[in-house]
């Protein structure tokens, strides 16, 4: 197998971290990159070298990938994984919160993108990988303005795949089911903060709740299973255009192109009464 030099962003916990032990296991060349480099210490020990780096700060990114440029000369992968995800209410999200989210789950992305794209190009090839969701193809209860950000990222990701095609630059689009990762804890505390004194109080305090007993069973996949697609990705000499894994993944996008759009509304506004009491009993059952 080809040893490629990978640039892999949100590289400190979660799916990122995942990727970065996995693709350094298999002898690339892997930078891992993060506000916390601190985090990404362990796995030094299979040679991934960690880079600070902020997706909102242009400096950053220019630092971060000249970092890498000059000490390999090429960047052969990029895995943009950095993101959050913010619920609330569309009505109550205040808007630099929104604007946060579009800036780090879209314009960061983006921006790693143009600052690596001339290196590729020079090359003629290379490979980019974008993390978006299943929530890029269909929306939960109060998750807007995150919603807005994943179905951004996968019409910047088509776009770019007929783009760059032209260049010899493969993109790939991951879409992750349910991912036991701290995001399900970082929305609830999102939509509980947005939701508080509003008229949006006890429907998205269920959510909240379902949010964080949620992501606190043992039903959820493994951050490994994206992990390896992302492997998959950046190791296949033809890779699939999007890579759809994770617990339930594709079912939930599945019943959702089936239904038509008014059953999955009623749907959502059934299970958001009854998605606490469900999660509990998933849980159970799994323990």
């Amino acid at each position: 197998m080809e040893k490629k030099v990978i640039l892999i962003t949100g590289a400190s916990s979660g799916i990122g971290y995942s990727a970065a032990r996995i693709l350094s296991q298999q002898g690339h060349k892997v930078y891992g990159a993060a506000r916390r480099v601190e985090l990404m210490e362990p796995l030094r020990e299979f040679g991934l070298v960690p880079v600070k780096l902020d997706v909102t700060d242009e400096n950053s990114i220019r630092e971060a990938v000249k970092t890498v440029i000059e000490a390999e000369g090429r960047i052969d992968v990029l895995v943009n994984n950095a993101g959050y995800g913010s619920f609330g209410p569309i009505e109550s999200v205040p808007e630099q919160e929104a604007r946060m989210q579009m800036e780090v789950n879209v314009f960061g992305l983006a921006a790693m993108i143009r600052c690596v794209l001339p290196y590729m190009r020079e090359r003629h090839g290379g490979r980019i990988i974008n993390i978006s969701s299943i929530a890029g193809k269909l929306v939960l209860p109060y998750g807007g303005w995150y919603h807005v950000s994943k179905y951004s990222v996968e019409a910047l990701s088509d776009a770019l795949r007929i783009e760059l095609k032209q260049f010899g630059i493969k993109v790939s689009i991951i879409e992750p089911g349910g991912i036991k990762t701290p995001w399900g804890t970082i929305a609830a505390e999102h939509l509980e903060k947005t939701c508080e004194g509003t008229v949006y109080e006890d429907e998205g305090g269920q959510m909240a709740r379902f949010l964080r007993k949620g992501y606190a069973t043992n039903f959820l996949s493994s951050p490994d299973v994206i992990g390896r697609a992302i492997a998959r990705a950046a190791n296949a000499r033809r890779p699939k255009t999007r890579y759809r894994t994770g617990r339930i993944a594709g079912t939930a996008v599945f019943v959702h192109s089936i239904i038509p759009a008014r059953w999955w509304d009623a749907l959502m506004k059934f299970s958001v009464k009854n998605l606490y009491n469900l999660a509990r009993r998933v849980d159970e059952a799994s323990s």
